[in-house]
């Protein structure tokens, strides 16, 4: 790992719906499938969790509580067991919202691989936001 590279980036998209459209489609679980592929690929839940087929694996996925603040940040159960948390927000603006990922690189990752996944989740956000704004 290069030790000047960025240990964390935090990832936008601008989406011209609401907030709370937004919000309400994204924090669904069962909608991740459509728009976030880097994560699922299919999604169920199974004794009160989510389960995802990921390209990691089977993973858990754990979201916030609904909340009125744009909070959609989600914990994901890897495979080893390890967690990872994902802050993400949806930031209400007068004509629409961002959707900001924040990224955190962790120690083993390379960075290829970080830029990899930096890709990955821009081109989930940019999925979500075709998905929004079409419906």
């Amino acid at each position: 790992m290069n030790p000047s590279a960025p240990a964390t980036v935090h990832l936008a998209v601008r989406i011209d719906r609401s907030a709370d459209e937004v919000y309400a489609y994204a924090s669904d679980p069962s909608h991740l499938p459509a728009w976030a592929s880097g994560l699922a690929g299919s999604i169920e839940k199974s004794g009160g969790q989510w389960v995802a087929d990921s390209p990691m694996g089977r993973v858990r996925i754990a979201f916030a509580p609904r909340n009125d603040f744009g909070v959609l940040d989600h914990d994901v159960t890897l495979p080893s067991g390890e967690t990872v948390h994902n802050p993400v927000r949806v930031i209400a603006d007068t004509a629409g919202c961002d959707v900001v990922f924040t990224l955190r690189r962790r120690p083993e990752t390379s960075d290829e691989d970080f830029r990899r996944d930096a890709e990955t989740v821009t081109c989930d956000l940019e999925a979500l936001k075709r998905i929004v704004e079409r419906s």
